[in-house]
């Protein structure tokens, strides 16, 4: 077994795992609540008492959803982290509350009000670990920088050889529809505008272009990419 292939059946037990506490969180805590909702007022109306909890509820699964969509773009989305923010605050505090409120004695145990807090915690939690695993993913796909005997690793401080005008690449490998300066040029655009140089950022650029690049020759325009933030991140830090 690779590193790689043992990496991604690694990547998807935790993914299955932090899936189903989730679901066991998420789960939990609504049924306390419905059981909050029936011991005031909706005692009448069981339809009524465990639709209630979705009033609040609902906001989290809205804003996890929409974080996932904005984690697959690659870009912030505020709404959805108040929407989350607000509905996960909101379901833990409603969840502690229910504890003393739906107790007739003036005493209760602090473990209880753990007990109640714990599962929409968990849920909130869980889920912000498997938001930063998608993000991980797509802004660097799981591999993508692995060397091949043929192929050095990109060095963060060292651009590799630039070959004196385009070559195909070998192995079969598909050419680049631009020169290794007009790839630069356009990676240098992409890294102003989202502020970090990454394969994914710089070849997504060049796709937009309508362009095609393989394998060695982004690997090539990447080298020049980090070079030049190196050098001018040394400079930034010289005293004047």
């Amino acid at each position: 077994m690779t590193k790689h292939t043992a990496e991604r059946y690694a990547l998807i037990a935790a993914g299955t795992v932090i899936v189903a506490l989730t679901a066991g969180g998420f789960w939990l805590s609504y049924a306390h609540l419905a059981q909050v909702a029936g011991q005031h007022g909706l005692h009448n109306s069981p339809a009524r008492q465990w639709a209630w909890p979705a009033t609040l509820d609902a906001f989290i699964v809205a804003g996890e959803l929409l974080m996932l969509r904005a984690g697959l773009r690659k870009v912030p989305d505020w709404w959805a982290i108040a929407l989350t923010a607000t509905g996960s605050v909101g379901s833990i505090a409603l969840n502690v509350a229910g504890v003393s409120g739906t107790r007739h004695g003036s005493s209760v145990p602090l473990l209880d009000y753990v007990i109640a807090a714990v599962p929409p915690a968990a849920a909130l939690l869980a889920f912000g670990v498997l938001m930063r695993q998608i993000h991980h993913l797509v802004t660097e796909p799981l591999g993508a920088e692995a060397p091949t005997s043929s192929q050095p690793a990109d060095s963060p401080r060292t651009a590799p050889p630039l070959p004196a005008d385009p070559q195909p690449l070998p192995r079969g490998g598909r050419p680049a529809d631009a020169t290794l300066d007009q790839l630069v040029e356009i990676g240098r655009v992409a890294v102003a505008e989202h502020g970090h140089a990454t394969r994914a950022v710089v070849q997504q650029a060049i796709r937009d272009k309508g362009l095609k690049v393989g394998g060695q020759r982004l690997t090539q325009a990447m080298g020049v990419l980090r070079a030049e933030l190196d050098t001018a991140q040394g400079d930034d830090r010289t005293p004047g």
